[in-house]
């Protein structure tokens, strides 16, 4: 049995040491250009919705009620589509809007939206607040940090749990700073933990005491990437904020962007009754409707409700192996020298992977000179800081599956080589 790092005497690192720092020459002299970057879905996954090129067909350009697609108007989305992804997020068909391609670009509409004008509870323009801040829970996703960085919008970390955020720190936060706007979730499979929320934590978080006008973004972007076939039930959130007493808490968002095609799909928007008719006033004015062919063409792709589950059935059998070579290679690399902790996420697009502290940005450091690009340290924090400097985001998805095993194996040698020189100090690779 292999023993754990610190276990290990004095001479014992330094001979381990220099044997890791023998077999990083030669991962460094192989010249390796290998990419982990993004949560990006793979070519073969793509190929599952090749059907959309060809899609509605000639002269089939009407929805179920008649209406041409081809034309103005339309804005709350083709009709059929939001109905096949109304239970998925647990939204009500006439609450659920079909927009552009992109949720990313919603939730930042939404944001300036309360920035420019309020929000219905709203005593002025979030503009005209002293200070806005949004609860992120940590780690999380750096896209959702990266809208409040650029719009000047405060952030305060929460710490994340298997259940969702700490509630009884978000509890506190809300008593002692009557600034907090928001807080950003990402329900299912979280980005990039791969929990859960609770039902529990759900109802807390439309429950404890806030700002009239603060809000969840709800952000379901994983809502149906399941890896198992322990699928955890939709959490009904809009449900729970009208019998809290708060229906207008919740913005629900989600995509077909790791559905169908990422830069062509459809995303979606939900809310109660008032909050989308506050969303609908501000978009009128940007646009006169959504892409409706491309929905229609979702619409003869997917079917129905069941369809869309056959249809990521398709996607888990493209990429479970992909996150069972993570597990396999961080249990055979790293979890016998007790180098790091990490996730088995049942679903979504990463793991989440903990080093030694301090070692983080040194092992992806190493990892690049090697030609591995891995999620830059500090994306999974506010402002790029991670204060433990531990955190690494795994992203297998992109790659086919030898040369994902490869890129993980030159990064378990770089975070081995980066925990050895915090142990042994100074460091054999410059």
């Amino acid at each position: 049995m292999t023993p754990a790092l610190t276990d290990l005497s004095s001479a014992e690192l330094s001979e381990l040491r220099s044997h890791l720092a023998a077999e990083y020459d030669a991962l460094v002299a192989r010249g390796l250009s290998l990419d982990i970057t993004r949560g990006k879905p793979s070519p073969a996954q793509l190929d599952l919705s090749n059907e959309l090129l060809s899609l509605p067909g000639d002269g089939d350009y009407k929805d179920a009620a008649g209406t041409d697609l081809r034309n103005y108007g339309g804005a709350q989305g083709v009709p059929e589509l939001r109905s096949i992804f109304s239970d998925a997020f647990r939204v009500p068909v006439p609450q659920l809007l079909a927009l552009g391609n992109a949720s990313l670009t919603v939730m930042h509409d939404v944001v300036v939206h309360a920035l420019l004008h309020g929000l219905p509870e709203s005593e002025r323009p979030w503009s005209k607040e002293q200070t806005v801040t949004f609860l992120c829970p940590v780690p999380g996703y750096d896209r959702h940090f990266a809208i409040n960085e650029h719009l000047g919008i405060r952030m305060v970390p929460v710490a994340m749990t298997d259940a969702g955020p700490d509630i009884a720190e978000v509890e506190r936060l809300l008593a002692e700073d009557p600034s907090i706007k928001g807080i950003w979730c990402v329900p299912v499979h979280s980005n990039p933990t791969g929990a859960i929320y609770t039902e529990e934590v759900a109802r807390a978080l439309v429950s404890l005491p806030a700002a009239a006008d603060f809000r969840i973004f709800w952000d379901n972007a994983y809502a149906v990437h399941h890896l198992t076939d322990d699928v955890p039930a939709p959490i009904d959130i809009l449900k729970l904020a009208e019998e809290a007493g708060h229906p207008d808490r919740v913005f629900v968002f989600g995509s077909t962007s790791k559905v169908t095609y990422a830069g062509s799909g459809v995303s979606f928007f939900g809310s109660s009754p008032a909050n989308v008719s506050w969303y609908l006033g501000h978009t009128a004015v940007q646009s006169i409707g959504p892409d409706k062919i491309n929905q229609l063409r979702h619409v003869r792709l997917l079917r129905d409700p069941q369809g869309l589950t056959d249809h990521m059935l398709k996607h888990r059998e493209i990429i479970g192996p992909k996150f069972q070579a993570v597990q396999e290679v961080f249990e055979r690399r790293l979890a016998p020298y007790g180098a790091g902790s990490w996730t088995n996420p049942t679903g979504g697009y990463f793991v989440s992977l903990d080093v030694r502290d301090g070692c983080a940005a040194r092992a992806i450091a190493l990892a690049a000179q090697a030609g591995i690009k891995v999620t830059p340290a500090g994306s999974t924090h506010p402002y790029g800081k991670d204060p433990r400097d531990a955190n690494i985001r795994i992203a297998p998805t992109m790659p086919p599956l030898a040369e994902l095993v490869e890129a993980l194996e030159g990064l378990c040698t770089a975070i081995l080589l980066a925990e050895l020189e915090k142990l042994v100090a100074p460091p054999l690779v410059e």
